[in-house]
């Protein structure tokens, strides 16, 4: 099956997948996931893409950004990839590739959909992420809170406290895998109305195709 055109639409924020090759980490200790934050924060500065959120796992990265174009996006992930495979490749005396393939995302709807793709990434066991940043412990300069975010209080005190409830609450399994399953496929994540939108302006599927052969007429009687 051929691999789907990038769904990316400027100025809608995106969930995207970093992962390792073949499953091997990509970062192995606190100065990796340093000098990954460091690539991240100066691409995305450079081509003014906002980064709302990220979780840097072992062997894999999960982000939400929104860029002003297409080309935006690319061009910081691509320069995020580089800079940062030169230097783990250096620290670690190896050589080669780091990432399976390019990079994998899908666009997001905003309201309840982004919140959802939000509360995943912050709530992912990761060694390092964006919760701490949301749950008052440090501010990252890196970030900017969606408005979603913001419409959970009218203080930064209340802000904090639902976002610590929503994360303790979690996402019912079935969402967080298939939320995941769209930005590996790049399948849009929101409503039936918004992709149906989107659809009236694309020339790929937004969605996959329903399992199974379609059911056949039956005549009348």
């Amino acid at each position: 099956m051929a691999r789907l055109p990038r769904l990316v639409i400027p100025g809608h924020a995106h969930y995207l997948v970093q992962r390792g090759h073949s499953g091997q980490p990509v970062m192995l200790d606190a100065e990796d996931r340093e000098r990954y934050l460091a690539a991240l924060r100066e691409a995305a500065a450079a081509r003014q893409v906002a980064v709302h959120a990220y979780a840097l796992l072992d062997n894999e990265v999960h982000l939400l950004a929104t860029p002003p174009s297409a080309e935006a996006l690319s061009s910081a992930m691509q320069a995020v990839g580089r800079r940062y495979v030169a230097a783990f490749n250096r620290r670690h005396g190896r050589s080669g590739t780091l990432w399976d393939g390019r990079f994998r995302g899908t666009v997001v709807e905003p309201g309840t959909t982004l919140l959802d793709v939000l509360r995943l990434i912050d709530g992912l066991a990761a060694p390092r992420s964006s919760a701490a940043h949301r749950l008052g412990e440090q501010r990252d300069p890196l970030l900017t809170d969606p408005p979603e975010f913001w419409q959970l209080g009218n203080t930064p005190f209340e802000r904090e406290a639902a976002w610590r409830t929503l994360l303790v609450q979690g996402l019912p399994q079935a969402r967080r895998d298939a939320l995941v399953l769209g930005a590996r496929h790049g399948w849009a994540l929101g409503s039936p109305a918004f992709v149906k939108a989107l659809a009236a302006d694309l020339a790929r599927p937004l969605q996959p195709k329903p399992r199974g052969r379609p059911r056949k007429a039956t005549s009348a009687v």
